[in-house]
Parts: structure tokens; C-alpha cells; sequence
């Protein structure tokens, strides 16, 4: 029997609201300012430039293909969340070009580029934290990822430098320079909203003093640590890696523990993306 596969309204809802939110930047700040973009969205642009043809169908017209490579990988929960989404970023990019709407920035490409990356930024992320995509580049990246084993950012990043490339044929290396800066933003911001602001960090440390550490770490810090089992490869004695999840600012905690008790202490501190268990609050579930 199949597995029945569910859908929720507020996914969509979100979802575009997302596309909404990418969409006013994309229009208000990218399109009038000609500021380019990456993707699929960054060569609707080229299109519009050199042949005047509206982002909003070219949007469509480029992810048809893309949406049959993209079902086999998805997954039809995750492809109709991402049809969804195309379709609603061609939508609102068609209406928010019909709105005689104004935004006074006094000629200031710096600040257009700074609001298009957080528009783009804030809707994206919320776009993918409810488990949907606007199709274009994150199709390609997965297929390459799956069938041919290139890592995801790997290929985005390919992807979008050479759409930015290709944009150099309808805007100077200035606004270039402008556009690089919003996708810098976006990435960032993208990054907070997905996450719901929500930064941790994973520290692996390795000391003959672990007990004492550890113990440490749980009176005076409050939070919880793990024993890994690990072997020195030199030495070949047994011994025991303390694994702590702490905000960054119990991290700069931690450092002081371990210089008051062993200051040759090696320490690996990871970023973490997600933590879901007992004393984390945030879960982030793309199957709401």
C-alpha cells in the first residue's frame, strides 16, 4: 500500500507568502534598479533586458522542464510544494509590476542592493523553512548532487556565477559589484529566517581532564554534555571526547573553563544548524 502523502494548508499559505515577499524585492529593487540576480530568477532578468520579455512568464516557461527532471528527486509532497512556489513567484512578479508603486531611495544603489538581498532573503527563507522551493537552480543542484556526485552548494554556486556572468551583458561591472552584494545579504539573511534565528554551536573537546570539565559545564553552565569514545592514534590509549551543543555565548563560557582547568585542552567548535531534544525549544519540521 502507498503511503498516503499529506499536505497542509498552512504550508501553502507560507509558502506564498514567501514568494510574495521575494517577489516585491525582486521587482521594486532588483528589475528598476538593474540589479542582476543568480539562477534561474537572474536569467529571467537577462531575458527581460536584451529581448523584453516579462520575468514573470519567463519564470514559468524556464522551470517546465526543470519541474519533470525535478519529480523523480523531490518526491511529489516536495514537487508540488515547489510547483506551488514557482507559480506563486510568477504570479506576484505580474502583479507587483502592474502596482504604481514608488520607493524614494535618492538614487542610492547601495541601500537597493541591501533591500533587494533581505526581500529576497526573508522570502526564500521562508519559502524553504516550509518546505518549499521556487524550482530553478535548487532542481539542478539536487540532480547533480544525486546522479552525479557534486555537492549541493558546489553546484549552485556554479550555477549562479555564471548567470552573473551572462549578466554583464546588459549591466556595467558597477552594478555588478552592487549585485554581489545583495546576494551576500540574501545568504545571510536566508540563513536566519530558515533557521527562525535560531545559532548554536557544537564543541568537541579533548583533554585528560575531561571529568573534571565536563562536571564543570553542567554545574556552573547548565547544559548537558556527551562522552564519545575515542582512541589517540599515536598513542593508542583509550579516551573520551566531550560533546556540548551551547549558544555562542556559552561558548566564550566554556573557553573559560577549559583555560582555568586545562588551558592544552584541543577544542573543535562546529556550527550547528539544527538541534531538536530536551533543552532546545527550537524544532524546525518541513512536514507541518
Amino acid at each position: 500500500m502507498n503511503k498516503e502523502v499529506k499536505f497542509h494548508p498552512l504550508n501553502f499559505l507560507m509558502i506564498a507568502l514567501g514568494t510574495a515577499t521575494y517577489a516585491f524585492g525582486f521587482v521594486n529593487f532588483n528589475m528598476v534598479n538593474h540589479l542582476a540576480e543568480g539562477g534561474v530568477s537572474g536569467i529571467t532578468l537577462i531575458f527581460h533586458a536584451l529581448f523584453k520579455i516579462n520575468p514573470a512568464y519567463t519564470q514559468i516557461l524556464l522551470n517546465i522542464p526543470l519541474f519533470i527532471l525535478g519529480v523523480k528527486i523531490f518526491g511529489k509532497r516536495g514537487m508540488i510544494y515547489t510547483i506551488h512556489g514557482t507559480v506563486c513567484l510568477s504570479i506576484f512578479i505580474w502583479l507587483f509590476q502592474r502596482m504604481s508603486m514608488s520607493i524614494d531611495l535618492a538614487h542610492d544603489t547601495l541601500i537597493a542592493a541591501l533591500l533587494a538581498g533581505i526581500f529576497a532573503g526573508i522570502g526564500g527563507g521562508i519559502v524553504f523553512r516550509f518546505g518549499g522551493t521556487t524550482g530553478g537552480g535548487d532542481i539542478i543542484g539536487r540532480y547533480f548532487e544525486q546522479k552525479k556526485g557534486f555537492a549541493l552548494g558546489q553546484t549552485l554556486f556554479v550555477f549562479d556565477i555564471l548567470v552573473l556572468t551572462l549578466s554583464l551583458s546588459y549591466i556595467d561591472i558597477q552594478h555588478m559589484m552592487y549585485t554581489v552584494i545583495a546576494s551576500f545579504v540574501f545568504s545571510q539573511v536566508v540563513a536566519v529566517v530558515q533557521n527562525g534565528g535560531y545559532t548554536v554551536r557544537g564543541m568537541l573537546i579533548i583533554s585528560s581532564k575531561y571529568a573534571a570539565i565536563s562536571q564543570k559545564i553542567t554545574d556552573e553552565i547548565g547544559r548537558g554534555a556527551t562522552y564519545l569514545k575515542a582512541e589517540g592514534v599515536y598513542s593508542g590509549q583509550d579516551t573520551k571526547v566531550i560533546y556540548v551543543v551551547l549558544s555562542p555565548i556559552q561558548v566564550q563560557a566554556v573557553k573559560g573553563i577549559l583555560a582555568e582547568i586545562d588551558p592544552d585542552a584541543f577544542v573543535s567548535i562546529i556550527n550547528v544548524h539544527e538541534v531538536i531534544g530536551s533543552g532546545f525549544t527550537y524544532t524546525e519540521d518541513l512536514n507541518l
